[in-house]
C-alpha cells in the first residue's frame, strides 16, 4: 500500500492528525496495533473523557514548548471543533470540559464518524517493527505487512496505561532515526506509603519535599494514597521519600490549636469527628501517641494539643514508590524536545518525519490537559505533513 501520510498510533492525538491531514486532500492511513482505534480515549475521565480543560495553557506543562501548538489549537478550538463534528460538550468544576452525554465513547464515535467521511484508512491489527527510510519516504514494516508512506507521523503514546496499547515501542522506532529520549517516569499516579487507611477521602494540600504542593481531595487506600493533588505531585516524589498532609489547609496551625481546646469533652475515639473523618482521625492520635482512645479529652495536656495540631497541619507519610505503569494516566519523560521543531512537529534529525502527543518529553496535570495537548500537536503535526512545501 502507497499512502501520502502515515500516523503510527490511533490514540487521541495519532486521530486528530489523520483528521487534518486527509482535510487537506491527503491519501491517511492510521495504523494501530489494537484491533480497534481509540481504547485510551475510552477509558479517560472514568469514562466520561474530559477531552479538554478551558484553563489550559503552556506555563501549566513541564515545558513551554507547548506554546506554539496550543496557540494553533487553544481548549477554545478544541471545543469548536469537536461541536462542529457533532460533539456538544459540558464545562464543570476547574474547567474540565466534558461531552454533554456523559460519555467517553460519544468522543471517539464522533472522531471515528470524521475519520470515515475524510475517507482514513483504519488499519488496526498493525504492530509497526521498524520504520525505514529511502527516497520515496518511509516504508513501515509490521510482522506481515508493509506501507509505503511519504510522510509519518509518529504518535504511539508512551508507557502509562500498557492495557490501551501504549508499550513504549515509538521511542525504539525513533532511537533508530538518532532520536533520544528523558527517563521515563509514571505521572499522574498513586503513591504507595507505609501507612494507610483504606476507602478514606479527605480535602487537603499535599506538599513534597521539594516544596511542590496541591490542594483538593485525597483518597486513602489501602496501599497508600492517591487523588488529584497526589496525581499531579507523584512524577516528583522518589521512593524513600516523604510527602506531608495538611488536612485543614485553610485553617493556621494556631487557629488549629484554638479549635481542639474548643472541643466538649469526650473520649478521644470522637475527639476528631467533626474535624477529620473518624478512621482517619484516630490513626493521626494514634500515631501522636495518644492513648487509650477511651481516655477523655480534658485530660490532654497542652503539648499533647500542639503536637495533634502539627500533626494535622503536617502529617508526614513515607513513600514506598509510586503504582506500577498500568496505574499511570500519563507519562513523564519521552522524546528530547531539541530535537522537535515545535511549529511544525518535525523532527530535526529526519526530514518528513514527525513526532506527537506522549511519546514526546511533555506531561501536564490531571483534568484535561494531557488530552488537549494531545489534540493540539496532533493537528499541528497533521497539518504540517500535510502541506506541500516540504
Amino acid at each position: 500500500m502507497k499512502i501520502d501520510v502515515a500516523v503510527i498510533g490511533g490514540g487521541a492525538s495519532g486521530i486528530m492528525a489523520a483528521i487534518f491531514a486527509a482535510r487537506s486532500g491527503k491519501n491517511v492511513c492510521i495504523l494501530e496495533k489494537n484491533p480497534r482505534i481509540g481504547k485510551k480515549i475510552l477509558a479517560t475521565g472514568n469514562g466520561r473523557c474530559n477531552f479538554t480543560n478551558i484553563n489550559a495553557k503552556a506555563q501549566d506543562y513541564n515545558s513551554e514548548f507547548v506554546g506554539f501548538s496550543l496557540e494553533c489549537f487553544s481548549p477554545k478550538d478544541v471545543i469548536t471543533f469537536f461541536e462542529e463534528i457533532g460533539l456538544l460538550s459540558r464545562t464543570e468544576a476547574e474547567g474540565r470540559v466534558y461531552p454533554l452525554s456523559g460519555q467517553a465513547t460519544a468522543v471517539l464515535d464522533v472522531l471515528r464518524l470524521e475519520l470515515s467521511r475524510l475517507s482514513v484508512k483504519e488499519i488496526v491489527d498493525f504492530d509497526v517493527q521498524k520504520i525505514e527510510k529511502n527516497n520515496d519516504g518511509f516504508v513501515i514494516f509490521s510482522k506481515n505487512e508493509k506501507v509505503e508512506a511519504k510522510k509519518v507521523i509518529v504518535a504511539t503514546g508512551g508507557m502509562a496505561s500498557p492495557k490501551s496499547g501504549s508499550s513504549g515501542k515509538g521511542y525504539e522506532l525513533l532511537k533508530a532515526f538518532g532520536h533520544h529520549t528523558t527517563k521515563l517516569v509514571p505521572s499522574l499516579v498513586q503513591l504507595k506509603c507505609e501507612k494507610s487507611v483504606g476507602g478514606v477521602r479527605a480535602y487537603g494540600k499535599v506538599t513534597t519535599l521539594s516544596g511542590k504542593s496541591d490542594t483538593g481531595e485525597i483518597q486513602f487506600n489501602n496501599y497508600g494514597i492517591s487523588g488529584i493533588p497526589v496525581f499531579g505531585l507523584a512524577k516528583y516524589v522518589k521512593k524513600g521519600e516523604s510527602v506531608f498532609l495538611d488536612l485543614l489547609p485553610d485553617y493556621t496551625e494556631d487557629e488549629v490549636i484554638n479549635i481542639l481546646k474548643a472541643r466538649p469533652k469526650q473520649t478521644m475515639e470522637t475527639y476528631l469527628i467533626g474535624i477529620l473523618n473518624k478512621a482517619l482521625g484516630q490513626l493521626l492520635l494514634k500515631e501522636c501517641g495518644i492513648s487509650p482512645l477511651s481516655r477523655m479529652s480534658d485530660t490532654l495536656k497542652a503539648d499533647e494539643i500542639i503536637k495533634i495540631a502539627k500533626k494535622i497541619k503536617a502529617w508526614r507519610f513515607d513513600v514506598t514508590g509510586t503504582m506500577p505503569w498500568d496505574n499511570a494516566q500519563v507519562t513523564a519523560g519521552g522524546i528530547e524536545l531539541s530535537e522537535i521543531n515545535p511549529e511544525t512537529m518535525e523532527s530535526k534529525l529526519c526530514k518528513n518525519l514527525y513526532i506527537t502527543g506522549e511519546v514526546l518529553d511533555i506531561d501536564g496535570p490531571c483534568g484535561g490537559y494531557n488530552l488537549q495537548w494531545a489534540w493540539a500537536s496532533g493537528k499541528l503535526a497533521g497539518s504540517e505533513a500535510a502541506s506541500d512545501k516540504n
